[in-house]
C-alpha cells in the first residue's frame, strides 16, 4: 500500500522524517522535493564501473543553468530523510518530465533505514535550463509485510551531499576477479 499524503504528514517525526519540511509541498500521495544548487558530472568520458570515476562540480545559478543532452548530472535533494518501517520511493514529477527531463533515472526504489539526502540522477531529452530549489521529484512510501533489517550500508547511508557510484567499492581488492 501507498501512504496518502495526510499519512505522510502524520507519521512525520516517527516513520518519516523530512526536513525540511513544507505543507506546500505535500501531495495526495507524495512529497515534492527540491534541487540543490550543486551537480556532479563524471569528468572522463568513459567510466569504469571498477574504479572511481573522477567528478567534477558545478553550481546552479539562481539564474539557471542550461543542461546538456548526452551527459548524466548528479544532483541531490534539499531535504534530508529518514525512513523507518516504510519503504521509500522516489519519481520525477510529471510536469518535469513533460519538459524531457528525466530525474532519477534508475534506482528509485529505496531502502527501510535509509537516512541522507537522495542523490538524482538527471538526463534531459533536449537542452534544457534547470534553477536551484524548483520541486523536481517526488517521494512516496509503500507499507513493507513481514520481517526485515533496516538498511546498514556504509556506502550511501547517512550522506551529506551527491554520491557518485561507489560501485567499485563492490569489486574489492582483486579488480581481476569480479562477481559472479
Amino acid at each position: 500500500m501507498i501512504l496518502s499524503g495526510k499519512e505522510i504528514k502524520k507519521r512525520l517525526g516517527t516513520d518519516i522524517i523530512i526536513d525540511p519540511f513544507l505543507e506546500k509541498q505535500l501531495n495526495p500521495n507524495s512529497y515534492n522535493l527540491r534541487l540543490h544548487n550543486e551537480l556532479l558530472v563524471y569528468s572522463d568520458n568513459k567510466l569504469d564501473m571498477r574504479k572511481n570515476n573522477p567528478t567534477e562540480r558545478i553550481i546552479i545559478p539562481d539564474d539557471g543553468l542550461l543542461l546538456e543532452t548526452g551527459k548524466l548530472y548528479l544532483g541531490r535533494t534539499m531535504e534530508y530523510t529518514e525512513t523507518k518501517n516504510l519503504v521509500p520511493m522516489l519519481e520525477g514529477r510529471s510536469s518535469i518530465g513533460r519538459l524531457g527531463l528525466f530525474i532519477h533515472v534508475t534506482a528509485g526504489f529505496g531502502d527501510v533505514g535509509f537516512c541522507g539526502y537522495w542523490t538524482l540522477e538527471i538526463f534531459c531529452v533536449q537542452p534544457i535550463k534547470i534553477y536551484p530549489g524548483v520541486e523536481i521529484c517526488q517521494i512516496y512510501y509503500h507499507t513493507i509485510e513481514g520481517d526485515y533489517d533496516p538498511y546498514k550500508s556504509g556506502k550511501y547511508q547517512h550522506n551529506t551531499g551527491i554520491q557518485p557510484s561507489l560501485l567499485y567499492k563492490e569489486f574489492g581488492g582483486d579488480l581481476g576477479s569480479g562477481r559472479k
